[in-house]
């Protein structure tokens, strides 16, 4: 079993830069892998990004290519997203997600434990 618990949201301008990190409980999560999807109000949950267990390997969607980046600290059981110049579009609820295989996916349905959401919000 494993726990996810997100923090680092919140209101930033255009432009700004926020970190979000996900913190998880359980003496397994260097096997695990892990992503990070958000939903926007009125929309489907959709993949941003994902990291394999050793975190050698990352996948983003074209939307964040270049802006966000996943990292992972195994030691400190955390996941984290940089994400960099933020726009409106942005603006959504993020979920730290976790597979229990050592390959990521970017398929929702393929992670078996959530977070509870940390929301973004983005002004122009």
């Amino acid at each position: 079993q494993v726990q996810l618990v997100e923090s680092g949201g919140g209101l930033v301008q255009a432009g700004g830069s926020l970190r979000l990190s996900c913190a998880a409980s359980g003496r397994t999560f260097s096997s695990y892998a892990m992503a990070w999807f958000r939903q926007a109000q009125g929309k489907e949950r959709e993949f941003v990004a994902a990291i394999t267990w050793t975190g050698y390997n990352t996948y983003y969607a074209d939307s964040v290519k270049g802006r966000f980046t996943i990292s992972r600290d195994n030691a400190k059981n955390t996941v984290y997203l940089q994400m960099n110049s933020l726009k409106p579009e942005d603006t959504a609820v993020y979920y730290c997600a976790a597979r229990a295989y050592t390959i990521a996916t970017m398929a929702s349905y393929e992670y078996h434990y959530w977070g509870q959401g940390t929301q973004v919000t983005v002004s122009s």
